[in-house]
């Protein structure tokens, strides 16, 4: 496995890893509305180019597909995006991201956790500051709020 910069190509691939993986992974914790919400088949690949070109994002590469991404604001150490593709969970792509995304920012850290995500990032030494419900496309998820301190 390769990780790497970001480039503009890597928009359409990194939609539909996202798209997969929230699909998939995410089925568990929230509903069918929840998951279409937040994870739209529909999604602005132009907003989501510029999205990730904004931040410090990594993509995990293997065999020349993708196989996770990450991203994080290192001005504000607030991790937005970590996902992994569906059939590569568990295999430490996420740590190995998360690893680096993190050194990539200086002090506190901050995401916003799934309720899927949150025993990952409760491992990593993030601590649940307090659940929020957020507001996609009409529809009410709840995350977590969590922060790490260096």
């Amino acid at each position: 496995m390769v990780i790497r910069a970001y480039q503009p190509f890597d928009a359409v691939p990194l939609a539909a890893l996202f798209y997969q993986t929230v699909h998939t992974v995410n089925r568990r914790d929230y509903t069918e509305k929840q998951l279409d919400a937040w994870a739209p088949k529909d999604i602005d690949l132009g907003a989501w180019d510029r999205s990730l070109q904004v931040h410090h994002t990594l993509v995990a590469v293997e065999d020349g597909c993708a196989v996770g991404f990450g991203d994080i604001d290192s001005n504000t150490g607030y991790l937005d995006r970590l996902y992994v593709h569906k059939d590569h969970q568990g295999m430490g792509i996420a740590t190995a991201l998360c690893d680096r995304l993190e050194a990539s920012a200086a002090g506190l850290l901050v995401t916003h956790a799934s309720i899927t995500a949150r025993p990952f990032f409760e491992k990593r030494g993030y601590q649940v500051l307090r659940a929020q419900q957020v507001e996609r496309r009409g529809i009410l998820l709840t995350n977590y709020i969590m922060e790490k301190t260096r």
